[in-house]
């Protein structure tokens, strides 16, 4: 089954874009970051549109609280935009564009956006679904990289997220992107610069290639040591879990 049809039945069920699937990498075909020793490597693909991507990080930071070794975790997020081909410049409802998109009537798309706002609260997050829009979010990945060079990464991603779902402020515009990086503390000639061309383009590219490379059909997407995988929002309690395989793994005695 395709990506969008994935995604279709997804929200009319009430799924995540990727279900349940927790697997192990052949760590011998895959190439890139290998684990350090003593240290746990995370990398996330997502979306900061991505609702489904919002609640997993909260899995996740649930997860990280409860694991013995957080301390020495690592957190990369990686990029994956949803929607590529977006118009760079202007947005649509995202209500339109779900029924349009996934085949929905716009009532179902309203359905669904409701349900998401009601799992959204379940897990302690504001989600204001109704009125949405939606656009390109290669810019916002673009300044996702920036951060991350100047590690203030997590940051962005939680204020974009924030941005987006709780305070229905735009993060397609140059402008509103601005004053999201300036309030998580980068400069504002640094992000001007930025958005100005397409500095980080090219590692937005490679992250998405290499989540194809890596089978990722969806996001949030989760990889452990470039060995474990979980697709989806999956509970905290199977995050932790992998994650304490993934250590133990690590920090086996070999020889």
């Amino acid at each position: 089954m395709g990506f969008e049809c994935r995604v279709r039945q997804a929200y009319l069920l009430g799924h995540g874009p990727s279900v349940g699937r927790i697997h192990c990498f052949d760590a011998g075909k895959q190439s890139g970051r290998r684990c350090v020793e003593g240290v746990v490597q995370v990398e996330i693909w997502s979306d900061v549109v991505c609702p489904w991507c919002y609640l997993g990080k909260r899995h996740f930071e649930r997860a990280l609280e409860a694991f013995a070794h957080r301390d020495a975790v690592e957190v990369t997020y990686r990029s994956f935009e949803l929607d590529p081909s977006a118009e760079s410049v202007g947005t649509t409802p995202t209500i339109e564009r779900l029924a349009t998109k996934y085949g929905m009537t716009v009532q179902q798309a309203t359905e669904a956006q409701q349900q998401m706002e009601k799992r959204a609260a379940e897990d302690g997050l504001e989600f204001h679904m109704d009125g949405l829009r939606s656009g390109n979010t290669r810019d916002a990945h673009r300044l996702l990289h920036l951060a991350q060079a100047r590690h203030r990464q997590a940051e962005l991603v939680e204020r974009l997220h924030r941005a987006y779902f709780t305070e229905q402020a735009s993060i397609f515009d140059h402008a509103s992107l601005t004053e999201l990086a300036l309030d998580v503390g980068l400069d504002r000639d640094e992000v001007s610069g930025v958005l100005a061309g397409d500095e980080y383009g090219d590692a937005v590219d490679a992250d998405e290639a290499t989540a194809r490379a890596l089978g990722a059909t969806g996001v949030p997407f989760f990889v452990i040591d470039r060995r474990y995988g979980i697709s989806g929002a999956q509970p905290a309690e199977g995050i932790l879990e992998t994650l304490n395989q993934a250590w133990d793994e690590a920090t086996a005695p070999t020889g």
